[in-house]
């Protein structure tokens, strides 16, 4: 039998081209544990920066194309996919001090007004990065109006002091952490502005969030004290904004925008909430308009996310403390909720590797070194 070598793989490899960044995965750097045995049995794994990567398939079966057109010999081949989160908490040209060691990346979930499902997104984004692998943490941020304990379902939680340290409260693999953990469900945050954000730094510097690769922050509506307090406390790989597609809507999105570029916070790209109703014939009706969103951020040179469908089961989700991907995994609306995590994923690996296709940040980002 003639023995495969782990230069003919290699040679094999280098001709499957990352599709984003247009470069072959070997010089990337994304092959690793190269093994052949006295059967010609090959394994090797393929390492992503992100394990949400939506071309992790198209990836796997490149490579295996590949192996069968150079190194026909090859038998029974084994390609695992694995992936290594990079660290983005830095603003771009801005050395700033870390104060979460062990966190990767933290991301701003934010909108110009409230009503247009800011938290619903942010719930959603976080538990279906976590059900990819991802270690994930999400901070209520909306100190007036706290509603992740209400949408996990969490009521009676009170976290634990560790050594004067907040520990998380965990569910559906996400770390949470809630003013409405420490506070009376019906008692009334009033608060000043250096108060609110004196509590959000508590949050990042008295909460063992322990190795993250994503935290993600629910920011409250608008561009006020919490959104610069946190923009000028930590390092943020970026902003997430969601918007619904009508005028008024898009009209305060303009705004955080214009915020976050004034302090040089990249934008991932925007998710355009309620986008349609699809009725029961299959057909759609666009209650708020159609395609605002997406066109705002073409506009704006921005990536788009996804569009994201009304229904009454999303509210149901909210209410009843079950995350929407979780209680109705397989619809439609969550698979465009899964589609636009990945999309953000991908958006973070393109910041992290400080590329740029044109756009702020392009919808074609990669999920490699």
């Amino acid at each position: 039998m003639h023995k495969v070598e782990e230069s003919q793989i290699i040679a094999a490899l280098q001709t499957v081209m990352e599709p984003d960044l247009k470069k072959d995965l070997v010089s990337l750097g994304m092959i690793q544990d190269i093994r052949i045995d006295e059967q010609n049995k090959v394994s090797f794994s393929v390492v992503l920066t992100t394990p949400a990567c939506p071309m992790k398939n198209h990836i796997r079966q490149a490579c295996i194309d590949a192996i069968r057109t150079y190194a026909p010999l090859a038998d029974d081949l084994e390609v695992n996919m694995t992936s290594k989160v990079t660290s983005g908490c830095g603003h771009h040209g801005e050395e700033k001090e870390r104060p979460l060691k062990g966190v990767k990346n933290i991301i701003a979930v934010a909108s110009g007004k409230g009503g247009v499902g800011k938290s619903t997104i942010a719930v959603n984004l976080a538990v279906s990065l976590a059900e990819t692998g991802a270690k994930v943490g999400l901070i209520d941020a909306d100190l007036y109006g706290p509603s992740i304990p209400t949408m996990f379902g969490i009521y009676d939680a009170k976290p634990e002091v560790v050594n004067k340290n907040l520990v998380p409260v965990e569910k559906y693999g996400v770390k949470l952490m809630s003013i409405g953990f420490l506070i009376e469900t019906d008692t009334a945050v009033i608060w000043r502005g250096p108060m609110a954000s004196s509590a959000i730094k508590q949050f990042i510097t008295e909460v063992e969030w322990g190795d993250l690769d994503y935290l993600i922050f629910d920011l409250p509506p608008g561009t006020g004290d919490i959104q610069l307090t946190l923009v000028q406390t930590i390092p943020l790989t970026g902003a997430v904004i969601v918007t619904t597609p009508q005028d008024v809507a898009l009209a305060d999105v303009a705004k955080a925008v214009s915020m976050f570029r004034k302090v040089h916070v990249p934008i991932l790209g925007l998710v355009e909430n309620m986008s349609y109703y699809e009725l029961p014939d299959g057909s759609k009706d666009y209650i708020f308009g159609k395609s605002g969103g997406e066109k705002f951020a073409k506009a704006q040179g921005i990536a788009f996310l996804g569009s994201i469908p009304i229904g009454r089961e999303v509210r149901e989700g909210g209410d009843s403390g079950t995350p929407f991907v979780i209680a109705n995994a397989g619809t439609v609306t969550a698979a465009a909720l899964a589609r636009s995590a990945q999309e953000v994923a991908r958006q973070i690996s393109m910041t992290n590797a400080g590329m740029s296709t044109g756009s702020e940040h392009s919808c074609s980002s990669g999920c490699c070194h």
